[in-house]
């Protein structure tokens, strides 16, 4: 499976950035979920990697080929990007069978393929099966019904994924009625003496052209496969809808209509048809956001196992970020058009670039509290929550001073690559500027954000980000709290705990019981407690956190 690389690519409406210069790289046989809010561009970033859309400005590499790039005028058409789409909303046709959807387009498929002597693999593949008549017939004889008859339909569909042969051939060795012979194996011992001669016979005929045939039955010349240009055939068409048919285990519903499937089978249907070409790269949009919560679920654990049958690259768009924590090796977040943080979901988790990544990734919501504070020694000295004493102890030695040095400089530096890039011929201002992240801080009285005035923030403004896991009801020391609100849920409960004026979320494992006025003194544990820069939105340390 080859490789992605996106280079500064940059997708724009008059103003309105789409995607903003986004570098990305996606690894051979990774599953890439884009993650962000509803009308980010992650949708936009997948259709142009796909060659749906067109980018403004930048390029894009699939393995070897660069599929686009604006400054050399290269725009490769989507159906020669050999990459799978699955949509949204399937795309079934209705007047169409299973198996007719799937192989729907196999049969536009056209182009330089090797040359194949078909009646010479068909007999060289019966020969091989042959070699074990016993099992031929076991096979068969499991498809007899209650009555004993023979279920001739499911005999061959019990062919062809025994042996991974096209539902021709599973006619061919069905007729040769093995099961109903008393000797089955002088049988096919005939039988194989014939298909041999019929082997032996296709190569003298591929000799006589100055040609050979070689193990997969394909024309050679001078030890080099021979390649014409044609469509798939019937049997490689049925073959190809076989095989993508075991993986999604939709076999026994080739005859139906989408109309007469579940919603859940229909998306494996969809899947099918996607894989079939074979793509290097398939691209989902959002393909389980029409599913119930229960089938939602089942259908991950399916595309888990799909990547890991397959071995391709999967690239996967979604706004759920339960979705990307359970299906990604890595998770790329967007907002606003502009990357946030690429990285494997459990970093991303507990260990977030910024802000708006601790906010949007994490459920139950994340805890943000505004704090003020300096360093005092290796640690850092702060002031939360209404007058709380506390101390911060960051996992690494951290130098305050230093840290807001780089953070300014790298200031200077962004705003001086901004400020090249407006001098460049065609530059366009973006209308949909990039805010600061405002972090909500949940309180008992809430007002409207968006009406509050930010205050004027400077250095030792600080956020501190908690997890609810990593806040305990510990009875008798730490902050008074009071508790708000239960939300049991069966192996844990959800709490809110009141401190003075705020509001915390805190997650208990266990059955324990909670009344809602009882008041408890509440601790922070673990040492994944993140402390952010309140000015910058970036996260300065992960640490823990000591009430004094």
């Amino acid at each position: 499976m080859p490789k992605i690389e996106l280079k500064n690519v940059t997708k724009r409406w008059g103003g309105f950035y789409a995607v903003e210069n986004l570098n990305l790289s996606i690894d051979d046989a990774s599953f890439v979920t884009l993650l962000g809010p509803s009308g980010c561009g992650k949708t936009t970033t997948l259709r142009m990697i796909a060659g749906l859309e067109t980018p403004t400005s930048g390029r894009i590499e699939i393995g070897d080929t660069v599929v686009f790039d604006s400054d050399l005028g290269i725009n490769i058409p989507p159906n020669k990007r050999k990459v799978g789409f699955l949509f949204q909303n399937y795309a079934l046709w209705p007047n169409m069978t299973v198996y007719d959807n799937i192989a729907f387009g196999l049969s536009n498929i056209k182009g330089e393929m090797a040359k194949v002597d078909f009646e010479a693999r068909n007999a060289a593949k019966l020969i091989d099966i042959l070699r074990n008549p016993a099992d031929v017939v076991r096979q068969i004889e499991d498809c007899r019904n209650k009555k004993g008859a023979l279920d001739q339909k499911k005999a061959y569909i019990k062919l062809i994924d025994a042996y991974t042969i096209s539902m021709f051939t599973a006619k061919e060795l069905y007729k040769y009625d093995l099961q109903s012979s008393k000797d089955p194996a002088k049988l096919a011992a005939d039988i194989t003496a014939k298909l041999a001669a019929v082997v032996d016979g296709r190569k003298a005929a591929a000799k006589a052209k100055g040609m050979e045939l070689n193990a997969d039955c394909e024309f050679t010349r001078d030890g080099k496969t021979v390649m014409e240009e044609r469509k798939l055939t019937r049997e490689e068409i049925d073959l190809s809808v076989r095989r993508v048919s075991r993986i999604v285990k939709i076999s026994m519903f080739m005859d139906r209509y989408p109309a007469e499937l579940s919603g859940g089978q229909q998306q494996r249907v969809a899947i099918a048809r996607t894989l079939a070409p074979e793509p290097s790269v398939l691209f989902m949009d959002e393909p389980l956001s029409n599913l119930d919560a229960k089938l939602r679920l089942e259908m991950r654990y399916e595309l888990q196992r799909l990547h890991l049958e397959t071995g391709s690259t999967f690239v996967y768009v979604t706004h759920d970020q339960m979705e990307a924590m359970t299906l990604a090796t890595r998770i790329c977040l967007i907002n606003n058009g502009v990357l946030q943080q690429y990285d494997p979901p459990l970093r991303v988790y507990n260990s977030p670039d910024n802000l708006f990544v601790a906010d949007f990734v994490g459920n139950p919501s994340i805890n943000f509290i505004n704090a003020h504070g300096d360093q005092e020694g290796e640690n850092i000295r702060l002031t939360m929550l209404g007058g709380a004493e506390a101390r911060f102890i960051p996992n690494e030695k951290l130098d305050l001073a230093a840290w807001y040095a780089r953070r300014d400089a790298d200031a200077e530096v962004a705003a001086a690559c901004n400020a090249e890039r407006a001098k460049a011929k065609g530059y366009v201002e973006k209308s949909n500027k990039d805010e600061a992240f405002r972090p909500h801080i949940a309180k008992v009285e809430e007002n409207d954000d968006a009406l509050t005035e930010e205050p004027e923030i400077a250095d030792g403004d600080f956020v501190l980000g908690v997890r609810p896991e990593f806040i305990a009801m510990s009875g008798e020391s730490g902050i008074d709290g009071e508790i708000y609100g239960v939300m049991p849920t069966g192996m844990e409960c959800t709490l809110k705990i009141r401190a003075g004026e705020f509001l915390l979320t805190s997650v208990a494992f266990g059955s324990s019981l909670f009344a809602i006025g009882t008041k408890s003194k509440f601790s922070f544990t673990g040492s994944d407690i993140m402390l952010f820069d309140r000015k910058s939105g970036r996260r300065i340390a992960s640490g823990r956190l000591e009430i004094k």
